[in-house]
């Protein structure tokens, strides 16, 4: 398999993903190549590929911010659509894993990506994340299946839109995208449906869904983890706690601290990390990928 295209697969709570090392940014990953790559028939299968390239070989791409000195690694984020995202809660903790078993970053440390910085933390199996604070913004509402659902506008970096609903999230049908105000959220939006807050802000616990924007619904979401425990908390009345979180995918934990003007405080998610394998795509697969 020599001249293959190296890769690794790992998920976080079954958010899926294809790694590709390409530390010298010489690999031409295209939105038909990310697609390809993603497709569960004709590829591997993911939710979405993590390019690990150095932040400094990215100077003049346009999609990504000015390096950060002192940070040597950046997470090119891609939806399974092909499609360019700021962030990835999930995906950056599998990426930080993945530096870790590498030798490139062992315990973990700062990750340059499209939303900023972001400084991962790793002990045994849980890998844990400063989301950084969470921008809170107007009412809005989702439409699914018929029903409509209040929810709240928030920004972890990228768009979430986070509705607490006394139905059970199991029951709804998410196999088409919610229905949005494309005027709220001109770029796309991820929605989660989470149950209202049970027990206290600190070790209370609540169950989601999410419908991730370029790629559907997904076991789990790392972003969409936090957005749903930052709109929990304000509907019972708190804007601090410490959640445990049950998704399709697994358990997850997010701290939010208290914040000021308009956003949370510091938020950090924590949760598992697995890289299940390694290995070469074929080159001609590679150069022809459709």
């Amino acid at each position: 398999m020599s001249g293959g295209i190296e890769f690794t697969k790992g998920h976080g709570t079954q958010n899926d993903f294809v790694v590709l090392p390409d530390p010298d940014a010489a690999l031409d990953l295209t939105p038909e190549r990310v697609t390809a790559l993603c497709d569960r028939r004709r590829g591997l299968g993911a939710d979405g590929v993590l390019r690990v390239v150095r932040w400094a070989k990215l100077a003049g791409d346009g999609t990504v911010p000015e390096p950060v000195p002192g940070v040597e690694w950046f997470m090119d984020y891609r939806n399974g659509d092909g499609s360019i995202a700021e962030m990835c809660g999930n995906g950056v903790r599998v990426f930080a894993r993945y530096l870790h078993e590498r030798g490139w970053a062992p315990g973990g440390g700062a990750i340059g990506t499209r939303a900023g910085v972001r400084t991962a933390t790793i002990s045994g199996d849980t890998v844990s994340v400063d989301m950084g604070p969470v921008a809170i913004g107007p009412a809005s509402v989702a439409t699914t299946g018929g029903a409509r659902f209040d929810g709240v506008a928030l920004d972890v970096g990228n768009p979430h839109l986070a509705c607490v609903i006394a139905a059970d999230p199991d029951a709804l049908d998410l196999t088409e995208p919610p229905v949005f105000d494309p005027q709220a959220f001109p770029h796309g939006v991820n929605v989660e449906f989470v149950t209202p807050l049970e027990g206290p802000a600190d070790g209370g616990r609540v169950r989601m869904r999410v419908h991730e924007r370029g790629v559907g619904e997904t076991r789990a979401c790392g972003t969409g983890t936090v957005a749903a425990v930052v709109a929990a908390l304000r509907a019972a009345g708190h804007d601090a706690g410490d959640v445990h979180v049950t998704t399709p995918g697994g358990e997850l934990r997010v701290t939010v601290d208290a914040g000021a003007g308009g956003a949370t405080g510091r938020t950090v998610l924590h949760g598992p990390a697995v890289l299940l394998a390694t290995g070469e795509l074929d080159r001609a697969w590679w150069d022809a990928p459709a």
